[in-house]
């Protein structure tokens, strides 16, 4: 075969002397240092050999490097090649362009069937038109683009163009699109395929120097590693590290055991503090928030009482301030004071008994004289609790009650009680003029009465709520008398007394809701008629007066505002009576008077809406308005100030004083002589 090179034996044992160093290297034969007691390599000499295996990093920068130029390169001359094929085109194409010889710009860009790798091309007038094209197949006419797009260089996938423009004397004469096919990636992919073999080959020859090192040095390392994974993942700080040499990794892993016992002590230590500790933070939070909670609902049951307690008060003032004023010889006029008085005293013994009743519930000293009663007489001195304000409403009642007795063994007092809030309820919640049904269905166990309205809804988040303690539908100001919020808590408890449950369905704010009582039967002993509710007479409306201001009268509590009213009269105003905010605004700026006199918790707009309306408005933006309310918190007063109202009164009011803010508007006007209070 020949004869053997000089140099083969030197390599051999070369090579067989490395492998002997590597081997005993790796195997800890090697000499310790002078200020340790190690048996094996230091860890500086393993790390050394590792660094050398990082070789193969600087190749593959190499590669990158090599592989970045030659895409640098092989781009910037297919550029200037294509750049010097748009010169000598764009030459030969300004002829054509200057006579619109289509034919001749044909010609021209099929002489380009000479140049392969020009794939496409095309000639645009000045403005952008297709003028002429070229495609070597299989290119085809979708390929080409209908406009010029901006003038040099750009590359879409494996494909290069160019839009160059043509001119001629400075002249712009057309545009020259040019394309060709970018086998950047093919070129590029050989340079890989090389690279990769030498990658190759630098890795096979760095993995069999990894695989002697691995022992020695990755090894211990990676348990190390491992273990701390694993801690994190299972926290199970008894897993420990194994020792498997006695050299600085070997103290590594001791000294990672030593820790690992170290934080189990401590976290075991921290995990029980921060368990009594979030207990602790669960429960103060929980009592903060029942402490928040229940301030709040104090903060707004006090204000709702307030504003309740006055709406009743008022009109009794005005009834007494009548009463003070009027002679025995209006005997009629006394008469509607009195009823006026009377009513307003029973709404406020509604609400303090609705106050007590809750109290007694809760506290568990309500006694039920439970019986077996009708329960259609039960629902008829409902209706008849709850018929005066379903009438002042304007309300459309129906009722869809069966004709016979229907026995149950209930309170009929405090029975009758649940279905008046429901009633009331109905009728606040419903804008005037509204539907409201009651209904009645049963089956041989149980039955079930509705009372369904289509007011102003309860929203879905609110359905559960409403039967909470002080829970309104929205807030309190908006709905003018809304009570205070107790009604559905006590016909929910009274219910539940009774052995039956009351439920509530709406479809969301406008669309009404329907309020269902659910009670169990018991058997008929015999027929009884049910009695017809009664209807309480309706009052005779009270004359007016021809007054010398006019004053415009705004409050949805009827008795207020009459009676109001007629005191007003009395003293030779002129009044005009409103119960809502759009009625209040319409007839303001229709009429434009004197003074307007607005309560804030109106039904639709209230009473600051309405001030700032007539605020808006030449013909009344200089009225004296006065808010006559039952919201007089200091927030209360500064949204009045704000909105335009020139005085803020609480209800009850004093007439005295009333009548001194009206009283100089009257002397400037020269309307009214002064009147002794």
């Amino acid at each position: 075969m020949g004869a053997r090179l000089p140099f083969t034996p030197a390599c051999r044992r070369l090579a067989r002397w490395w492998i002997t160093v590597l081997d005993r290297l790796a195997n800890g034969q090697q000499r310790a240092t002078a200020t340790d007691d190690f048996t094996g390599p230091t860890l500086r000499g393993k790390v050394m050999l590792v660094v050398l295996s990082t070789t193969g990093l600087a190749l593959l920068l190499s590669a990158a490097a090599l592989l970045f130029y030659e895409q640098r390169a092989y781009r910037h001359s297919r550029e200037a090649d294509l750049q010097t094929q748009a010169d000598i085109v764009g030459q030969a194409m300004a002829a054509a362009l200057s006579f619109k010889d289509t034919r001749a710009a044909a010609e021209n860009l099929h002489m380009l069937r000479l140049r392969p790798q020009i794939t496409t091309a095309a000639v645009y007038l000045s403005k952008g038109e297709l003028f002429a094209t070229y495609l070597r197949p299989p290119q085809q006419a979708t390929d080409i683009p209908l406009t010029t797009g901006d003038p040099g260089f750009a590359v879409r996938g494996d494909r290069l163009e160019l839009f160059h423009p043509i001119r001629q004397n400075d002249e712009l004469l057309g545009w020259l699109y040019l394309r060709t096919d970018n086998d950047l990636a093919g070129r590029l992919g050989d340079y890989v395929i090389i690279l990769l073999g030498v990658m190759a080959a630098s890795t096979a020859a760095a993995a069999l120097l990894t695989t002697r090192l691995q022992r020695a040095v990755t090894e211990p390392i990676l348990r190390v590693a491992q273990v701390a994974r694993d801690v994190m993942v299972q926290r199970d700080f008894s897993l420990r590290a194994p020792r498997t040499s006695s050299d600085e990794v070997g103290q590594l892993v001791d000294a990672f055991n030593d820790m690992l016992a170290e934080v189990a002590a401590r976290t075991q230590a921290l995990e029980q503090s921060n368990h009594h500790l979030s207990v602790e933070m669960a429960e103060r939070r929980k009592a903060e928030e029942a402490l928040r909670t229940a301030a709040r609902k104090k903060d707004e049951f006090l204000a709702t009482l307030a504003h309740e307690l006055r709406n009743p008060l008022a009109p009794i003032s005005n009834a007494a301030e009548i009463l003070r004023r009027t002679g025995d010889q209006d005997a009629a006029l006394r008469q509607r004071a009195l009823d006026i008085m009377g009513r307003q005293l029973r709404q406020m013994v509604r609400l303090i008994d609705d106050l007590l009743d809750v109290s007694r519930i809760t506290t568990g000293k309500l006694l039920l004289h439970r019986e077996r009663v009708d329960l259609l007489r039960v629902l008829n001195d409902a209706v008849e609790i709850a018929q005066p304000m379903l009438e002042t409403r304007r309300h459309a009642f129906e009722q869809a009650l069966p004709p016979g007795p229907i026995y149950i063994e209930a309170d009929a007092t405090r029975l009758a009680q649940v279905f008046a809030n429901l009633l009331n309820n109905a009728a606040k919640y419903t804008p005037d003029g509204g539907q409201i049904r009651l209904a009645l269905d049963m089956d041989a166990e149980e039955v079930t009465v509705t009372v369904e309205d289509n007011g102003i809804g309860i929203p879905a988040d609110m359905q559960r709520a409403v039967f909470d303690m002080f829970v309104q539908g929205g807030p309190p100001i908006e709905h003018g008398r809304a009570g205070l919020g107790v009604g559905l808590t006590l016909a929910r408890q009274l219910t539940a007394l009774h052995g039956g449950r009351i439920a509530v369905h709406s479809a969301g704010p406008q669309q009404g809701s329907a309020f269902s009582v659910t009670l169990p039967r018991c058997p008929d002993p015999q027929r009884m008629a049910p009695d017809t509710p009664a209807r309480p007479p309706t009052e005779a409306p009270m004359p007016e007066g021809a007054g010398r201001l006019h004053v415009l009268v705004a409050d949805d509590n009827v008795d207020f505002a009459t009676s109001l009213a007629q005191i007003l009269e009395g003293l030779g105003h002129q009044t005009t009576v409103v119960h809502n905010g759009e009625q209040a605004l319409g007839i303001a700026l229709a009429q434009a008077p004197d003074v307007v006199i607005l309560d804030i918790g109106m039904p639709g707009l209230n009473g600051h809406e309405v001030a700032h309306e007539l605020r808006q408005h030449p013909q009344t933006r200089d009225t004296l308005l006065v808010a006559i309310t039952g919201w007089n918190q200091d927030s209360d007063r500064d949204r009045s100030r704000a909105s335009g109202i020139t005085h803020h009164l609480a209800k009850p009011v004093d007439v005295n004083q009333l009548l001194e803010i009206l009283q100089p508007l009257a002397d400037s006007t020269g309307k009214l002589e002064r009147r002794p209070a």
